[in-house]
């Protein structure tokens, strides 16, 4: 086949698995780590301080914190735009929605639709019988708080589909512009206020998600511009 119908047949191919790239397959391997709830216990911590780009914050912990989860949708943060600029908060740096247990070795998550908000995770479908098996309480949306680096490169890093752990303090906090978050303690509520805040100290990516849509999608950019500069470099044919 020439090289000027590989231009378009992969430009589409592309569209189409970056457009599906986080669709959750129903035979995911899911690793033991995930059977367990989310470890939690009281903490006797003094408040601390940190500043971040100019701005004082005071963080309570409150609670040590591990969750091991599968990542369903996530949003990072820039201090520079939205609802973050307004309230001046450069230490959330990402929300990321997991789930765990039952909703990550049974549910139907091929049936399910998971996205986040500015500071909130959501779930829909269609199928009754795939919301029946979906628990509310074995979803949480973090609220991840770090002044570290590294750790803000790691959660860089972190797409759907992964398996991964965090370990911090729940904690509240507020700034020197008068912007405060609590968190959630419990698993088991909904709403304003039901997510939880984490002071990140580490966080692992456990196992890789790494779909067929995934590597047709990389299979397809590889392509795309193969084959563009194919096109591009091979001299125009004369016609007699």
């Amino acid at each position: 086949m020439r090289f000027k119908y590989w231009v378009p047949i992969s430009f589409v191919l592309l569209v189409v698995s970056f457009w599906n790239r986080n669709n959750l397959s129903e035979d995911m391997q899911i690793i033991p780590e995930l059977e367990q709830e989310p470890l939690q216990s009281k903490v006797e911590e003094a408040d601390f301080s940190l500043n971040v780009n100019g701005v004082d914050y005071q963080i309570q912990p409150l609670y040590d914190y591990e969750i091991y989860g599968l990542v369903v949708s996530y949003n990072h943060h820039d201090g520079n735009y939205g609802l973050h600029k307004l309230w001046n908060d450069h230490l959330n740096v990402a929300d990321f929605c997991v789930i765990w247990r039952e909703n990550a070795f049974d549910a139907e998550l091929e049936k399910l639709d998971f996205w986040n908000g500015q500071f909130t995770c959501n779930v829909k479908t269609t199928d009754q019988q795939a919301w029946a098996s979906f628990k509310m309480n074995q979803l949480s949306n973090n609220h991840l708080l770090t002044a570290d680096e590294t750790i803000r490169d790691r959660l860089e890093d972190i797409r759907v589909g992964d398996q991964i752990r965090i370990k911090g303090w729940l904690s509240s906090y507020k700034n020197s512009e008068g912007g405060s978050r609590g968190t959630s303690i419990t698993r088991d509520d909904a709403g304003n206020g039901a997510c939880e805040t984490i002071f990140v100290h580490a966080v692992d990516i456990l196992d890789r998600y790494n779909s067929g849509w995934r590597k047709l999608m990389y299979f397809s950019l590889f392509m795309f511009m193969f084959s563009l500069y194919v096109f591009f470099k091979t001299p125009p044919r004369l016609r007699s």
